[in-house]
């Protein structure tokens, strides 16, 4: 619980990409007669507007340091507050695999959602200039523009987080005596809808391969039954290349003739491109087959396709999330005086 530390970086991550949206605006100067004379970069800055004002108040070269310093550029962050509209429930849990390893899966609580509260200011001498900056924003937001951000590192884990314009304002500062220089200065509020992560668990766990169940007549009596589940592949995940097939095959046909059947056994799956095909018999380089098997699109298939295997080494390398099928046994005890010891992995007197 809360001491533990974790630092998931969303905070850092939001600030760095509501910056990366505002860091190529430029700003043309034209000469009377409307030609462009030059293309300036506006710069941009993390920090209070006022802070970058305040150092060009105490420029001493009235002329030549206000025409460097601006335009220019600032963000920061102003809020956080919770969103109780996105939240999930408390106790719902997502999976996600790792990078370095598809077999492995972790699991954590939902991220809590949070608006988190920017502000971007911008400051120009001229009007002309502010007009060129905020046209160069305002069409992007109607009123969000999202980013898709990783929010976990060494997870797969990407959100589209919508930045929203709330509110545009400005101010032009142009009382005062001759001494005092003029400020055009705008702010736009935005909310940057994100989430916060919980610690990323460190322990892993596998996916599920097996699920057995002993069945008994009742609570004393020894087990009577077995039953047992193992996922089985419906495609090819290793491309084998068991054979490859030396006639085209229409849509109708269910005779697939091949270059070698020595490696191929009945009852038993294939795949040619993306249809599987049961094997219902071998008769030298002739294999009859029931097409379109596991849900399979029945397809033509042309001389010299690949023919792959489906079998249990398939079985292994079922991805996270991809469909599967199952391959069920039952068995049936006498009185052995045993029982299953999950922690040992095997059975066990009694």
């Amino acid at each position: 619980m809360i001491g533990n530390f974790f630092y998931n970086e969303t905070i850092r991550k939001s600030v760095i990409a509501f910056g990366t949206l505002f860091n190529n605006i430029n700003i043309k100067k034209f000469a009377s007669d409307g030609k462009s004379i030059s293309t300036v970069k506006v710069p941009i800055a993390y920090g209070p507007m006022q802070r970058f004002l305040a150092r060009v108040e105490q420029q001493s070269n009235f002329d030549d340091n206000v025409a460097i310093t601006l335009p220019r550029l600032s963000f920061e962050l102003q809020s956080y507050t919770y969103d109780p509209a996105r939240k999930a429930s408390p106790i719902q849990k997502f999976f996600f695999q790792t990078p370095d390893d598809k077999k492995k899966v972790k699991k954590m609580f939902l991220p809590v959602p949070y608006d988190i509260g920017f502000r971007l200011s911008f400051a120009t001498k001229l009007q002309d200039d502010a007009l060129q900056i905020i046209e160069q924003i305002l069409p992007f937001f109607q009123p969000s523009y999202q980013v898709t951000v990783n929010m976990l590192e060494g997870a797969d884990e990407k959100r589209d987080i919508p930045f929203t314009l709330r509110n545009v304002s400005f101010v032009d500062e142009y009382e005062g005596d001759f001494s005092t220089r003029r400020f055009i200065q705008y702010d736009l509020d935005f909310i940057c809808k994100t989430y916060f992560y919980q610690e990323v668990p460190t322990d892993e766990s596998g996916v599920i391969k097996k699920v057995q169940i002993d069945y008994a007549t009742n609570i004393r009596a020894p087990r009577a039954q077995r039953y047992t589940v193992t996922p089985t592949a419906t495609k090819d995940y290793n491309d084998d290349t068991a054979t490859t097939i030396t006639a085209d095959i229409n849509k109708t046909k269910t005779l697939v003739k091949v270059s070698s059947a020595a490696s191929l056994s009945v009852k038993t799956y294939i795949q040619i491109d993306s249809e599987v095909m049961y094997i219902n018999e071998i008769d030298g380089i002739n294999v009859i087959v029931k097409r379109g098997q596991y849900g399979s699109t029945i397809t033509e298939h042309f001389d010299g396709a690949i023919v792959n295997q489906v079998d249990a080494v398939d079985n292994e390398l079922i991805p996270v999330g991809d469909d599967f099928g199952f391959s069920e046994t039952k068995s049936f005890f006498g009185p052995d005086g045993k029982t299953y010891s999950p922690t040992l992995g095997r059975d066990v007197d009694v």
